[in-house]
């Protein structure tokens, strides 16, 4: 049973060139809302020619690119090597740029438990914990992000069918259940390095793990 949700609206919207570190540039269609059910500013970014894409997937065809990303302050703004999450910011803008369809821009820092509890994290992880074990240790739950106010945004976007571009299937569970339908799982790229190692494995053990346990996309 779909879950029933609150109708959201546009609050505003506006054009915003983005330019990156490594020089990639493009421009987006940045949209804020009304009636999110968390009352967070989430942003919804429409990346190429989202329009086309949106209408091509409402009459059936090809669904639109998209993906929902947590807000990471240490990765997606100061690049830190402890997650992977700002180079995947950056592969998603331009691989959504170039498909057509949408950046979800989710506040829900440190996987919904906030910043200095995932600072609190890090130091537990330092002391032998992954990053999942941290998050309980600190009486939270492993995994604490919630994609209701995502639903909300891609109904007032007119998405109801989507190609998800993630790594996670819990992402794909739960737009499931919100009534989003998911066509195809994009994968992301893999960005180790040095300091995020472990952090990746305990990631993808716990996708892993969630992939047995849903039924395959087809």
């Amino acid at each position: 049973m779909y879950e029933s949700l609150p109708v959201a609206t546009v609050r505003t919207q506006v054009t915003v060139p983005l330019r990156f570190p490594d020089g990639y540039a493009t421009t987006a269609r940045v949209f804020t809302f009304h009636g999110l059910v968390d009352g967070r500013e989430h942003l919804a970014f429409g990346l190429g020619d989202w329009a086309a894409a949106q209408r091509r997937g409402a009459a059936g065809g090809a669904a639109p690119l998209v993906r929902p990303h947590s807000e990471c302050l240490t990765g997606d703004v100061f690049g830190s090597q402890r997650c992977d999450c700002g180079p995947q910011l950056r592969e998603a803008v331009q691989r959504i740029a170039e498909a057509g369809g949408f950046l979800l821009y989710l506040r829900q820092e440190g996987r919904g438990i906030g910043l200095y509890p995932k600072l609190d994290a890090y130091a537990l992880q330092d002391a032998g914990l992954d990053t999942y074990e941290a998050n309980v240790a600190l009486g939270h739950g492993e995994d604490e992000r919630d994609y209701r106010a995502a639903a909300q945004m891609l109904a007032v976007l007119g998405v109801e069918r989507l190609a998800l571009l993630s790594n996670n299937p819990e992402k794909v569970e739960q737009l499931d259940r919100l009534g989003v339908t998911v066509t195809e799982v994009v994968p992301t790229g893999v960005y180790v390095s040095a300091a995020n190692a472990d952090y990746l494995a305990a990631k993808a053990d716990r996708a892993a793990t969630r992939t047995a346990d849903q039924p395959s996309l087809t």
